[in-house]
């Protein structure tokens, strides 16, 4: 059996396959689904980076390039590219596959900034990522 891969420290990618109750009228998804799993990703890979509580504190250019379609695989992956000295910039993409084909496309983008707390909720320090100069 092989080894599992490791994911980097700065990075989450999560699965979901689109239902039916995830979708329009048009039987693509939800606007507000799309962002709400790449909200959970980005929330995911700043815990991860940060080892603390985060919270969002914005969404950014959130580009809807391409529609997602019922029954497609979703792979949402968020990655920490930038770090302040409380906050994290998390860019997420998602990805979907057409289950049969393998055929990926790049559907959707966008950023999100992410806020370390301590324990008493307040802003913390979070570690510039590696490579960055002080």
């Amino acid at each position: 059996m092989a080894a599992p891969v490791d994911t980097p420290k700065t990075e989450a990618r999560m699965l979901e396959i689109v239902f039916p109750d995830h979708t329009n009228h048009l039987g693509t998804l939800f606007g507000g689904t799309a962002l709400a799993w790449m909200d959970k990703a980005a929330f995911i890979a700043a815990s991860r980076y940060a080892r603390r509580t985060v919270v969002t504190a914005r969404s950014e250019q959130v580009d809807f390039k391409l529609p997602i379609k019922q029954g497609q695989l979703v792979e949402t992956i968020a990655r920490v590219v930038e770090v302040g000295r409380t906050s994290m910039q998390v860019e997420v993409e998602l990805i979907a596959e057409d289950l049969l084909s393998g055929d990926r496309e790049l559907c959707t983008r966008g950023r999100f900034v992410m806020i370390a707390l301590d324990a008493r909720g307040r802003p913390a320090e979070v570690a510039k990522l590696p490579g960055d100069t002080p």
